[in-house]
């Protein structure tokens, strides 16, 4: 066979280290290119890791002793305590196997020994995918989006965090003003590079980062705020992203001495940490939010869904009692239900699209280049969920947004609501408007009262929606702020207690 240098060029940009060796995209890697990657690059280790109840990534180390051994792991992978890994977990289900994804593999950066990682799927002991496990939760909710709409679903994430340090004297950073600033005004913009670079090599698909408005100084301490925005992918793919970003930043931030918090909460009256989601619905490569340079009828009937489910989402995506003490009124979180055009106030914003006459500007911008070719590739216009946190249960979260955008698609009234709920003004003003709920216990029994949505395709199993409204109601947290208010001791002791939620 020919070689073919167009085939070399379609992957000489790409990041991804296992990519520019194989030559293929990751989602065509099998069992024999994870072989011929460890031959070839010579590693030693290999790790099995998946995401457990508690949302963090787990991890089994092997030794790889030999290509049978190696090739007898990535076939048949091992098993695992569930009733250790999951809350909930039917009796029958506590020892299980967990089978890696090939699409998955990356090059560890942060072992000692060269070692590949791969992401896993749980099964039973019959062979079968777990039906509460998180990746399994997901997959189902978009086979069932695509079975009865056509339509697939694609989404990323903007997760923002903050790092703990010494306040310093040279060029220091000014509270609530750091938005988009740069070094020396802002601090520790090398944990995000070396996070965001890292992740590209491992495969996540990286939009941008950033320094945010977050900047706390406290008793000689800073605490200085990033996000990370990846690209829309399918959506199995952007929960895992997410996961791995929060590892990643983790790994980094530890290197160099420093404490990394992806909590909702960390000084009252400050901002606190958003994990907002975009999402598109894409059908035969083509977005179906955009027609005629307009949102359309299915992008309404989408936000629409998620304003209906607004309340229940809050059971995925803001899972501890700090959650409700960032959404309140008068700091950019959503309290609202309703949504809006370029609105961040409210809870489903419509962010600038790409559309029309905004196809010119780069012409204005650069008179050598007045003819602009369309871009290939799908319309990137999204819609925007703003309620989400870093407590959230990404894979749950991410599959209660596919639930809810089928369930929009489907409902007959759904136009009706989203013209009804359409907000053009700070929604804060707005009165009549249904709101989030104000506490872990209150998104419990909306949980309870949505169950049946959830449920619906055997997507969420009952019994794994019970346990999470009862972890939740467990909480006892209702009226917290009301009984906290003024004693930052006890507020202390609470946002401590969740620093390292998610």
């Amino acid at each position: 066979m020919a070689h073919d240098p167009a085939h070399d060029s379609a992957f000489n940009l790409n990041p991804n280290t296992l990519v520019r060796l194989l030559g293929k995209p990751a989602s065509r890697f099998t069992r024999a290119d994870i072989v011929r990657a460890v031959e070839e690059l010579g590693i030693r280790m290999l790790n099995l890791r998946y995401v457990a109840g508690d949302g963090r990534l787990k991890k089994l180390n092997f030794v790889i002793n030999s290509r049978a051994h190696l090739e007898t792991v990535l076939t048949l992978g091992e098993r695992v305590d569930g009733s250790s890994l999951f809350p909930f977990i039917d009796a029958q289900s506590s020892d299980l196997y967990v089978v890696p994804r090939y699409r998955t593999a990356f090059i560890n950066p942060f072992a000692e020994e060269p070692t590949i990682d791969l992401l896993c799927s749980f099964y039973t002991r019959e062979g079968k995918p777990l039906e509460s496990a998180p990746e399994n939760v997901l997959a189902k909710a978009q086979r069932s989006l695509q079975e009865r709409t056509g339509y697939t679903m694609e989404a990323l994430g903007e997760l923002e965090y903050y790092i703990f340090d010494r306040a310093e004297e040279i060029y220091p950073i000014t509270e609530q003003r750091g938005y988009h600033e740069s070094h020396p005004f802002s601090k520790w913009g090398v944990v995000r590079r070396e996070a965001m670079m890292h992740l590209a090599r491992m495969g996540a698909q990286i939009k941008y980062g950033h320094a945010e408005v977050g900047n706390i100084v406290r008793e000689g301490r800073q605490m200085v705020q990033g996000e990370i925005e990846f690209l829309p992918v399918p959506v199995e793919e952007a929960a895992d992203q997410v996961v791995l970003a929060k590892w990643v930043l983790r790994e980094v931030a530890y290197a160099h001495g420093l404490e990394v918090s992806f909590a909702p909460k960390i000084i009252v009256g400050q901002a606190g940490s958003g994990f907002h989601v975009h999402t598109r619905l894409m059908k035969d490569g083509v977005n179906a939010f955009v027609e005629d340079d307009d949102l359309s009828a299915a992008a309404r009937k989408v936000i629409a869904g998620y304003l209906m489910c607004a309340r229940s989402l809050t059971a995925f995506g803001n899972t501890v009692p700090t959650s409700y003490l960032r959404l309140v009124p008068k700091q950019e979180a959503p309290t609202s239900i309703c949504w809006g055009r370029s609105n961040r106030s409210v809870l489903v914003r419509v962010p600038l699209g790409w559309t029309g006459d905004a196809m010119s500007m780069v012409g204005s911008a650069n008179p050598c280049e007045p003819q602009v070719e369309p871009l290939s590739g799908p319309n990137p216009q999204t819609v925007e969920i703003r309620s989400g946190d870093g407590s959230a249960s990404v894979h749950f979260y991410m599959a209660a947004l596919t639930v809810a955008a089928r369930y929009g698609l489907e409902h007959p009234e759904s136009l009706d609501v989203a013209q009804r709920l359409l907000v053009d003004t700070d929604a804060a003003t707005v009165q009549g408007l249904d709101q989030l709920p104000a506490s872990c216990t209150e998104s419990g029994r909306a949980l309870r009262a949505d169950r049946h949505i959830y449920a619906e395709d055997g997507v969420f199993p009952t019994g794994l929606l019970d346990s999470v409204a009862e972890q939740l109601e467990d909480l006892g947290d209702e009226g917290l702020s009301e009984r906290l208010f003024g004693d930052d001791a006890a507020l202390g002791e609470l946002v401590q207690r969740h620093l390292h939620c998610g």
